[in-house]
């Protein structure tokens, strides 16, 4: 097994966290068990070589191909399930009589990975308003254009949906070669594009709830409050923020309101 030297650690970890904001520095062990036999496999006969070469040519695939080895990402249909229940049972009326007039709810998952959070999400907002005319479309973002490219297929295995309703399994899933994809109507109804964290958010409009769920788990402290700082930013005025239970916001720092373990508030 290839060996990192201390400086290429040095300079490795530092170029993650200043493009992409994941802090590796306690992650040696990891970085060397995880892309030795990789950057063999690449042709590569030292880390050295190959992180000259990530660092010197930037290049995208082969960036996102390191940081897929380097993050795990495991996401499930309904993952935390008690967020998907607060987002039926509060924020969807709460948005249902501030939007009336325009019939339209302004969503945004932040690090959707392979797409299980934003179909949800769209599945229980076409639930909820399925008596109305409203568009419900979501924005949903990653960094990784491999997570959305699965996502963008909308093909899942039996396990993977295994936590979601029978109902609405036949409504907006068919069956297909050993697993199961999404219908056509809830395909569209996301909106999929690559989008960098640690890029400011210039989205046109302003939204009502902002999902980024155990996304910011690698990130460093300042890196983590510059990004909520830019999502409360991006919220109108008594938006949600939903981020995973292992995830906190510096309520000593942030303008955000707590209302619940990884749920808050912007100020109305």
């Amino acid at each position: 097994m290839l060996k990192i030297s201390d400086s290429d650690f040095i300079r490795l970890t530092d170029f993650i966290i200043k493009n992409y904001g994941i802090n590796l520095k306690a992650k040696r062990v990891l970085i060397e068990g995880r892309l030795s036999g990789f950057i063999e496999s690449c042709g590569y006969s030292s880390f050295t070589e190959y992180i000259d070469n990530i660092i010197n040519t930037k290049n995208p695939n082969d960036i996102e191909k390191m940081l897929n080895k380097l993050t795990t990402n495991h996401t499930f249909f309904m993952r935390e399930e008690g967020h998907f229940k607060f987002f039926n049972d509060t924020i969807l009326p709460f948005v249902e009589e501030r939007n009336a007039a325009k019939k339209s709810i302004s969503i945004w998952s932040a690090g959707c990975s392979s797409g299980e959070e934003p179909y949800t999400l769209s599945i229980i907002m076409k639930e909820y308003f399925k008596s109305g005319n409203w568009d419900t479309r979501l924005l949903a973002t990653d960094i990784s254009q491999n997570a959305l490219t699965k996502a963008t297929t909308g093909f899942y295995t039996d396990e993977a949906i295994s936590a979601i309703p029978a109902d609405w399994r036949n409504k907006y899933f068919t069956k297909q070669n050993g697993g199961y994809k999404v219908t056509p109507d809830l395909r569209k109804n996301v909106i999929f594009k690559t989008f960098n964290l640690m890029n400011p958010i210039t989205f046109k409009i302003k939204f009502d709830v902002i999902f980024c769920r155990n996304v910011m788990i690698y990130f460093e402290k300042e890196t983590k409050s510059a990004l909520i700082e830019r999502f409360y930013n991006a919220l109108n005025p008594g938006g949600y923020l939903l981020i995973g239970h292992s995830e906190t916001v510096d309520r000593g720092s942030s303008e955000f309101e707590y209302i619940m373990p990884a749920t808050y508030r912007k100020k109305l």
